[in-house]
């Protein structure tokens, strides 16, 4: 498991495959048969895809964006980046808060923040 921005900047093949837009919701409509799979049109998984993307779990302390990798058969967290508990603020006041859940998708401060650091093109 990475634990610092510094060391998930090196694995630039993780880095550059990570999708930005993925939201938790989407991934489960594309990645999980009991997704909402009505509403996904043409965006479903066809073989061995896989997405990698931030969520942030209100939970956790410290406060992290956790690196996701998901396919069809499993998910994995492989990285879990110290964050400023703000970042959680923002995504609840955005998203709003969902009874028994507590994953949010990243808001664009902390996409930013992400993409600054881990030097994004």
């Amino acid at each position: 498991m990475i634990n610092e921005i510094e060391e998930l900047k090196q694995q630039r093949d993780i880095v550059n495959s990570i999708d930005w837009n993925m939201t938790p919701e989407k991934a489960i409509d594309m990645y999980l048969e009991w997704g909402a799979g009505w509403c996904r049109g043409t965006e479903f998984v066809k073989g061995n895809e896989e997405s990698y993307y931030f969520v942030i779990y209100d939970w956790e302390k410290p406060a992290s964006a956790t690196l996701i990798k998901r396919n069809t058969k499993e998910v994995e967290e492989l990285a879990k980046i110290p964050i400023d508990p703000y970042f959680i603020n923002i995504a609840r006041d955005r998203f709003g808060t969902k009874a028994g859940v507590g994953v949010y998708p990243l808001p664009e401060e902390l996409k930013k923040w992400l993409t600054e650091r881990l030097s994004v093109l």
